[in-house]
């Protein structure tokens, strides 16, 4: 019966076409073998509108209460919306655009690059220009006051607060020398001889931790004025802070590397460091040692990812120097943090870093870099020239020259002995365990307890750097500019405020490059990254599937216990 009935529903859908001018698609009998076709009351009263789709419900076959009703022809609401697209569409057709966009500007860059490596640096700067957007200069950047050595320069009234101090130091009256010299400085801040001349009254009548005060304001606002630089290493060490002294001679000498007396000035940081360590080895004779351990450090400090430090075991490596430092903690950090072993990716990161080391100015250290099997976008130095770098840096990185900025933001907070300073400066206390980095802190990954102003001072000594070895000299900017994508999509934790955000280190990196003329279009190294970065990203995966199939094993054998 099948086949017949079959025929006679071609035969009627025909039909119907010819009366009505309607497409209809009616369907077989439910029941088997019925002898009636069924055919729904709307078919009888459908007017004839050319071009009207009926929905299909309309033309099933009804039971015989349906029968008894007349159906109205509705449009359908899927019909009406099925040339509007969805948000959803909207947004991949974007995602892809972009991606394509960036497909584009990802091989102009490699082209930029192979003209870069050939030799042809005009070719090369010529798409570089293209690809690379020029720095948003939103606001006018502050300008400091230029410096004043003559007393000539002064104003009227500046020159009468100076030619006041000047009688009253003369003839040796504190009140009458310093409260003009006080009111000069106060107004006047850019007047050189008057910050000197304030900080040696200060010292002659016993305000020597004023004086230090003094010393340091001005050197913030004036830290290539080699008279300052040195009034105040003479101050501090004066106070028996010969570690800071050394310091502050050091990182004159790497910053200002071009001033003639920049040699100098490593010759006070080598005398200043040897007074330090001769001073440790007296602590360490007697009774010395036990009041280190039972005072303010009488307590090995626990709960680090390396395990306890004893202050004596501190203390020997402090005065052992910063590599013995570096050492010790990079040992213990191999061997519980999971390394990558790929000897690509970690000769990768071991190229650029020994290439950035040549240039950085301290060769009493033996530099070593290695890559942390980590996927979190993060990276931290220690003394003596070791860096580790997570394995998720190179993976959230678009080029070589980004992660040459990388790398060296971080040697250059070893070159500049931040990280010894932190643990010398805090009576030991701030021992090496602030090295760890803490992971999923992604927004500002240099930070650790580094100061606002280690924190620049390493910004403006890495990018001399990677300008230096003939990477794009916004390499770090670059990175600092995926940094503040990342803020915007992850929690900020409060402890990070203290330090410079990601928008004011873009800013004065952006003003920095444009102000030393430093090159950007230079080499970016995107190909030969995205190969590294492929590898990168195959181990991270690897390393993710071994942890779930651990944490699945772990609840298979939590769930047999029950």
């Amino acid at each position: 019966m099948k086949p017949v009935w079959n025929s006679l529903l071609l035969s009627f859908n025909i039909l119907a076409i010819a009366l009505s001018g309607t497409s209809i698609v009616l369907a077989e009998p439910t029941a088997k073998g019925a002898t009636d076709l069924v055919v729904p009351t709307s078919l009888v009263q459908q007017p004839q509108t050319p071009n009207l789709v009926v929905p299909a419900t309309v033309l099933q076959p009804t039971s015989s209460r349906d029968t008894s009703t007349t159906q109205q022809p509705k449009t359908s609401r899927s019909s009406q919306q099925v040339n509007q697209p969805k948000p959803e569409d909207n947004e991949t057709a974007q995602k892809l655009k972009l991606r394509l966009e960036e497909s584009k500007r990802q091989q102009k860059l490699i082209e930029a690059d192979r003209l870069y490596l050939g030799g042809q640096f005009a070719a090369a700067e010529k798409i570089y220009r293209e690809v690379k957007a020029p720095f948003a200069q939103t606001t006018a950047p502050q300008k400091r006051l230029e410096p004043l050595l003559n007393p000539t320069q002064l104003s009227p009234a500046g020159k009468v607060y100076w030619r006041e101090a000047e009688a009253g130091f003369g003839q040796k009256i504190q009140t009458r020398a310093l409260v003009p010299l006080r009111l000069l400085v106060e107004r006047h801040p850019e007047f050189i001889p008057g910050q000197l001349r304030l900080a040696q009254a200060l010292q002659q009548y016993d305000y020597s931790k004023e004086a230090v005060d003094v010393l340091e304001r001005a050197t913030t606002l004036y830290p290539d004025q080699p008279d300052l630089v040195k009034t105040k290493i003479a101050a501090l060490a004066e106070e028996k802070k010969w570690m800071e002294a050394s310091l502050a001679a050091r990182q004159f000498a790497l910053l200002n590397f071009n001033q003639p007396d920049a040699p100098q000035f490593t010759k006070l940081a080598d005398e200043n460091l040897a007074r330090y360590k001769k001073h440790l080895r007296r602590e360490l004779r007697g009774q010395a040692i036990a009041n280190v351990i039972t005072g303010a450090l009488g307590y090995a400090i626990t709960g680090s990812l390396f395990g306890p430090f004893s202050a004596v075991q501190t203390t020997t490596m402090l005065l052992r120097g910063e590599s013995s430092v570096g050492e010790s903690v990079a040992k213990d950090a191999r061997e519980q943090l999971e390394m990558v072993e790929d000897k690509a990716v970690v000769d990768y990161v071991n190229e650029i870093g020994q290439k950035i080391a040549l240039v950085a100015g301290r060769n009493d250290f033996k530099y070593e870099f290695y890559v942390v099997l980590d996927d979190d976008l993060n990276a931290f130095a220690l003394p003596g020239g070791k860096v580790f770098v997570n394995a998720g840096a190179i993976a959230h990185t678009n080029s070589e020259a980004e992660l040459a900025g990388l790398l060296a933001h971080e040697l250059s907070h070893t070159v500049l002995s931040h990280g010894f300073q932190l643990v010398a400066e805090g009576n030991l206390i701030a021992n090496v365990t602030q090295y760890v980095p803490l992971g999923g802190t992604i927004a500002n990954l240099f930070t650790l307890n580094y100061s606002r102003d280690m924190e620049r001072q390493a910004d403006i000594l890495g990018t001399r750097l990677i300008a230096s070895t003939g990477y794009a000299a916004d390499g770090l900017r670059n990175l600092m500019v995926t940094l503040k994508q990342q803020e915007d999509e992850t929690f900020f934790p409060s402890w990070l405020a203290s330090h410079p955000s990601s928008d004011d280190r873009i800013r004065y990196l952006e003003s920095l490059i444009s102000g030393n003329r430093y090159n950007r279009y230079a080499y970016e190294g995107v190909a030969r990254h995205a190969e590294i970065k492929e590898k990168v990203k195959k181990l991270l995966a690897n390393k993710e599937q071994r942890e779930e199939k651990k944490h699945q094993r772990s609840n298979n054998q939590f769930s047999s216990f029950e």
